[in-house]
């Protein structure tokens, strides 16, 4: 055995050798295996990464059904002369579309530049911008560099509405791949001009703009075509974060990012370095001020824009079977374009002469609305309002009334009825508004057609939309003007009377006995059907109306568009109410009726007889184009004879030449019309026409209150009317063929002899009276023998001419009915 020192040292290397080899395999073998597990992790990753991604390319929506044009439009009220009037307006539609050839080249050009400056030549994504926005990123610590074309935002906007609501890094990722996608896919099937013009057309745009048309119209009050090169600047600045640069509200902010937006151009040959000095020396700014110093304050939408949005709302429901919620939709946010009846001038002579305080009674008084919340320290509510403060006051004042002398008097019983209600450790949420009185509303329809081309539905600034509109909504005692629609005009039609028809003027009791009076407490004796229409006589009315009966009185008014009659109403407490009585003669009604059906009525006489719903819109058309209501052919019905219709006519021309109209007069045009006046005079009214248009107007308070001054409604329908006619043609009332003059006694109605006063009336072919008037054969000649002097007779209280007020009327239409009939509100005609 060698145990020498050689044979030791070759022994431990050996040893060591041989450890040394089966660590470094084992190492090896280690190695091997984690490279191989890592490997297999890798590969298991990415098959897994892929099999994600792929899962996310299917789960992508299908292109073929990837709609990116935007979706919620503002729709436009046009008049009736094709101008654009009013821009209606719901949260998230306020867009109005155009194509890409209304866009300005300097516009699109200005959204690539600072948006997408390759979007002319990627397929859908910008690589090179992925690139950039990445190292941007990675070297200064913030991702803020945008690297979405115009086409990702695109879809972003109208297909991945919901990316707002994403709150994690995966929902995120999902998005922007499935978006990336989608952009190429579309790149494939669409063109670069549309993209951009539904691009255009999506983006927010701040001041609740949505597209570059509605921005245009916001910040310069102009179509978007007619942008120069610093407006088109502004706008595509605001893209990027529309509340940071709003031009508005953060000039200075726009302006450095406009600056931006034209120095791109410039870099990218846009423009060239005069095009975008000129530019940036331009004052846009102080355009944008002035623009929105005049657009800042929403204005609530017209009486005529109310009236006509509910009456498109109601077609859509019971023409195209639209629920009232999709119906509104509809109207306020799919691009509808509507195109009203309104004619704009006689809407502004309307306007303004509502607005001149000239034509109301001296010392206006003002009537009160009033709403009060109370929250009692333990969180319990009290509502109150005008209606709990005039019940407070009239507890002690029975006759207490809420219309003010003037604004500082409300005041003081809303403090005084405030501190009756509200507690110590209480808060209030107060609303208090006043509005003028007397009020008034007018209607002005062309006959023919059933346009309405213009409304007023109360004096006083209109502080919302939809609020009351007395011209449409509010239901009033139509008095005397009822004589001719529920009396006359059917006992003519159909019941073989006529113009020359008489009655006797005489004390006459309604069936239940009471008396029937006329305003000034006269008789007249024998008294034709025209010389009661021209006089306003209650006695001769009643009396025809009886003898042909109420019913069919009522069912002309009904045939003439009357909405608001009650045929049978019952009441919890057993008693019941019909307009199919007497009073019905003189507009004693249970309701009443509206301005608008009021005018609707007249207008059929005006038209021949022809009733023809009163429409504020001709057609209404979708936002591709299509037809979607039609009113250019509106429903008529024949409801009088033209020969009645123009008897009517003429009855009424001498109401305005020598009865109780006379103050509408203006001279040049001829004018046939029949006035109202109720009890007290709590309404007044004047419904006439000329050839041309039917017109009424009512004067009243909201809340029933005497008139002092009972005809200021005339002044206005003679200053309307008389404006709304300057320049138009002279026309006569058009007489029917069927008409033929017949020469009567003035006051029996039968064929005149040389003693009596004489008139020549128009009457049906062969209906004319055929016995001889002996009237007059000896009162002349008593006349002469017997009658002595007589004084002047003062006009009575209403009459023309008279300052005092009328007086109640309690033997009209107000009278108690037999029993079980209708309690109707007082109507009289103290003409």
């Amino acid at each position: 055995m060698n145990y020498g020192k050689k044979g030791a040292s070759d022994k431990y290397k050996s040893a060591v050798s041989t450890s040394a080899k089966i660590s470094k395999r084992i190492f090896v073998t280690g190695f091997k295996i984690i490279m191989v597990c890592v490997l297999a992790v890798v590969v298991l990753g990415l098959c897994a990464g892929i099999g994600v991604f792929r899962g996310i390319i299917e789960s992508a929506p299908d292109i073929s059904n990837v709609d990116v044009s935007p979706t919620g439009y503002s729709s436009m009220i046009y008049d009736a002369d094709g101008n654009e009037t009013t821009k209606l307006v719901a949260s998230g539609a306020n867009r109005i579309y155009v194509g890409i050839d209304e866009i300005p080249k300097y516009l699109q050009e200005a959204f690539v530049a600072i948006e997408d400056e390759r979007f002319y030549d990627h397929n859908g994504i910008d690589t090179k911008g992925i690139l950039r926005a990445a190292f941007v990123g990675v070297t200064s610590g913030h991702f803020s560099e945008g690297a979405s074309t115009i086409t990702q935002q695109l879809l972003k906007n109208n297909v991945f509405q919901e990316w707002t609501e994403e709150q994690y890094f995966i929902e995120k990722a999902k998005r922007k791949i499935q978006e990336q996608y989608l952009a190429m896919e579309l790149e494939k099937h669409m063109d670069k001009s549309v993209i951009l013009e539904n691009y255009l057309n999506t983006i927010n745009l701040g001041q609740n703009t949505l597209g570059v048309q509605a921005a245009s119209k916001r910040y310069f009050n102009k179509d978007v075509s007619t942008l120069t090169l610093s407006e088109c600047a502004v706008i595509a600045a605001i893209t990027q974060n529309p509340s940071r640069y709003n031009p508005v509200r953060n000039p200075e902010a726009n302006a450095e990012r406009r600056e931006k937006v034209l120095k791109n151009m410039e870099e990218q040959g846009y423009i060239n370095k005069d095009q975008l000095n000129e530019a940036l020396a331009d004052d846009v700014y102080q355009r944008i001020q002035n623009v929105n110093d005049e657009t800042e304050v929403a204005s609530p939408y017209t009486y005529y824009e109310d009236a006509l949005i509910d009456q498109v709302l109601t077609d859509l429901v019971e023409q195209k079977g639209y629920s009232r919620t999709q119906a509104y939709n509809l109207v306020y946010s799919s691009g509808l374009s509507i195109y009203s009846a309104q004619d704009s001038r006689i809407q502004q002579i309307c306007d303004e002469e509502f607005s001149n305080p000239d034509n109301f009674p001296a010392g206006s008084e003002v009537g009160l609305t009033y709403r009060l919340t109370v929250t009692h320290p333990d969180g319990s509510q009290e509502n109150y309002s005008e209606k709990t403060l005039q019940a407070y006051f009239a507890a002690s004042n029975p006759e207490y009334s809420i219309i003010y002398k003037n604004e500082e008097k409300a005041n003081e019983a809303v403090a005084q009825y405030r501190a009756t209600v509200v507690q110590e450790g209480d808060t209030i949420d107060e609303v208090i508004s006043f509005t003028p009185q007397p009020q008034a509303s007018i209607v002005i329809m062309d006959q023919t057609n059933g346009q309405v081309k213009a409304i007023v539905g109360g004096r006083g600034s209109k502080e919302a939309s939809l609020t009351l509109n007395r011209a449409t909504d509010t239901k009033r005692q139509p008095g005397s003007t009822f004589k001719v629609l529920a009396a006359y005009a059917p006992a003519i039609d159909s019941a073989g009377k006529t113009l020359a028809t008489t009655y006797v003027d005489e004390p006459y009791n309604y069936s239940n006995g009471r008396p029937v009076r006329n305003y000034d407490g006269r008789y007249r004796g024998t008294t034709t059907i025209r010389k009661a229409i021209e006089q306003s006589v209650n006695v001769v009315t009643v009396k025809c109306l009886t003898e042909i009966t109420p019913q069919l009185g009522y069912d002309y008014l009904l045939n003439l568009g009357f909405t608001t009659l009650v045929e049978n109403r019952k009441y919890a407490d057993g008693t019941t109410r019909t307009d199919i009585a007497q009073p019905l003669a003189l507009g004693g009604l249970t309701d009443g009726v509206t301005n608008l059906e009021l005018t609707a009525a007249y207008a059929t006489i005006a038209n021949q007889g022809v009733y023809t719903k009163p429409i504020f819109y001709t057609k209404v058309v979708d936002h591709d184009g299509k037809v979607l209501l039609d009113n250019t052919k509106p429903k008529k019905r024949t409801v009088l004879k033209k020969s009645t219709a123009y008897m009517l006519t003429t009855a009424m021309t001498d109401v305005v030449k020598q009865g109780t109209g006379k103050g509408v007069d203006f001279g040049t045009m001829p004018i046939a019309g029949k006035t109202g006046t109720t009890s007290q005079n709590y309404d007044v009214w004047f419904s006439g026409y000329t050839p041309y248009y039917c017109c009424s107007v009512w004067g009243g308070y909201d809340v029933n209150t005497s008139l002092r001054d009972a005809s200021y409604h005339k002044g206005i329908w003679k200053r309307v009317m008389q404006r709304v006619h300057e320049g138009l043609e002279y026309k006569e009332f058009e007489i029917p063929d069927t008409l033929e003059q017949v020469k009567v006694c003035q006051t029996s109605g039968k064929l005149a002899t040389n003693s009596c006063p004489v008139t020549t009336e128009y009457l049906e072919k062969g209906t004319g009276p055929t016995t001889v008037c002996t009237l007059h054969v000896e009162s002349y000649k008593k006349t002469e023998e017997t009658q002595e002097p007589q004084e002047p007779q003062q006009p009575q209280p209403g009459e023309e001419g008279s300052t005092e007020p009328a007086q109640p009327d309690a033997g009209a239409g107000g009278d108690t009915p037999p029993e079980g009939e209708a309690q109707p509100q007082p109507a009289t005609s103290p003409e």
